[in-house]
């Protein structure tokens, strides 16, 4: 009898993991193995492709990256490859450039190598000190300028911490002293650039991200009068752990419906919202991002739910929603290579106010990190512009959640509503793309 037990529990166990490999394979993900490769691969082009024209480009000719386990600078998270999930000890990574001779080292002042991309230059037998170690790679190479991650507006560029830089100066010359100087551009550069292997990758974790929202806002998931705002928000959750995914924020799901009033700009950006019981006739609302091979995506659409009435979504709500896209379409055609956040925003909202629209627009980077490093167009509470994250100019080949509201009046439920979009864009060589594509439609949900 226990036998057969064990049996049926095995076959069940077998078509549970047959049923969950074939989910992860419709949704096009990868298994731990073969993302590893790819990320791998990913690092190593940007080694020797973008890189070298980074450091060029910031005029910086050495740069040292220092980190202790389990506080690791954001910047050296984003260089340690696939099987390094934390730094070790004290890890000292070294890049130089020699623009003359078109190279480029990737040195580790460690006792081993940090994957294949990087090599271990330090030998703790023949000198057991390893800043002496690093003291004397930068000797012996003699740089221009040594660039350290510090920024005072920059929290991503700003990683090396105190007592690695305390430390640093303690072991080094006056001479080379001198030539430590702010990596804050390299940073933001290293950061905020997209390679075609990452775009192609992009692409298909947006694609993933609609799907799963997609799912959500279905009638599988939603029940009017039993499910809540927080059962969706914790399916988004639970899908995302089931798909052997990550979020880099806990998503969050809201409504809006007839005749009760628009909530303030501060309780809807709260993320700390009640739950609420969904009805037919809501529009519904999620903010929701994943994070896959080292890529973080950031997504907010809306959803109706039908009265029994009702086929289609009400006119009154689709002329909403055409007025949050053409909003998306006023900012978009707005960015230029060079222009700074704060005109970029200052323009778009000019433009839309013409059109008599009611903007708040606040965009921020996104790509190795959700609110990544780049250029910030607008913050909800900051729309006369961003000091200094503003002004950081706009670049090529870089990625930006297009994040953004229109209030709009609807008359048939005699209040205002907010249309909340947000998107992943790409802006390559003067051009801007949507990674793979934007919600130009409310999704309708049909329930019994």
């Amino acid at each position: 009898m226990k036998f057969k037990i064990l049996v049926v529990f095995i076959l069940l166990l077998s078509f549970s993991c047959s049923k969950k490999a074939d989910q992860i394979n419709q949704y096009s993900i990868l298994n731990e193995k073969d993302r590893a490769t790819l990320k791998d691969e990913i690092l190593e082009d940007r080694f020797t492709n973008l890189l070298p024209e980074l450091m060029d480009k910031s005029e910086i000719d050495m740069w040292l990256l220092i980190s202790r386990e389990y506080n690791e600078d954001p910047v050296l998270k984003t260089i340690l490859p696939a099987t390094w999930l934390n730094a070790r000890r004290r890890t000292i990574i070294v890049f130089y450039r020699n623009k003359e001779e078109n190279t480029l080292e990737r040195l580790a002042v460690a006792r081993y190598d940090i994957g294949k991309s990087i090599k271990s230059a330090w030998n703790k037998e023949q000198e057991p000190d390893q800043w002496k170690a690093l003291a004397e790679i930068i000797k012996e190479r003699n740089p221009k300028k040594i660039g350290i991650n510090f920024s005072k507006h920059f929290a991503l560029a700003d990683g090396l911490v105190k007592t690695d830089y305390d430390e640093l100066k303690e072991n080094l010359s006056e001479e080379i002293v001198s030539k430590l100087v702010s990596a804050e551009k390299l940073a933001i550069s290293w950061i905020e650039t997209r390679t075609e292997k990452e775009l192609e990758l992009f692409r298909n974790l947006v694609k993933i991200t609609h799907t799963i929202i997609e799912d959500a806002f279905s009638e599988q998931v939603i029940i009017p009068g039993k499910t809540t705002t927080d059962d969706v928000v914790w399916f988004l959750r639970q899908k995302v752990t089931d798909l052997g995914l990550e979020t880099w924020f806990h998503p969050t799901v809201d409504l809006q419906r007839n005749k009760e009033a628009l909530k303030s700009h501060i309780e809807s950006f709260s993320k700390g919202k009640s739950k609420e019981t969904i009805q037919k006739g809501d529009l519904l609302h999620c903010d929701f991002g994943i994070t896959y091979i080292g890529l973080n995506t950031d997504c907010q659409q809306h959803a109706y739910v039908l009265k029994d009435t009702e086929n289609k979504v009400p006119t009154f709500l689709v002329d909403a929603f055409q007025k949050g896209n053409r909003l998306q379409d006023i900012l978009t055609s707005n960015m230029k290579l060079g222009s700074t956040g704060n005109e970029i925003l200052a323009a778009s909202l000019s433009a839309a106010k013409k059109e008599g629209l009611v903007p708040s627009i606040y965009t921020h980077p996104l790509g190795k990190y959700g609110h990544s490093a780049g250029t910030t167009i607008g913050m909800w509470d900051s729309q006369n512009g961003v000091p200094f994250n503003g002004d950081y100019p706009l670049q090529k080949n870089t990625a930006y959640a297009i994040e953004l509201n229109t209030t709009v009046t609807i008359k048939e439920w005699q209040k205002d509503i907010r249309i909340m979009l947000e998107e992943a864009g790409f802006f390559g060589d003067g051009i801007f793309e949507y990674v793979n594509e934007r919600q130009t439609a409310i999704i309708p949900i049909k329930t019994k």
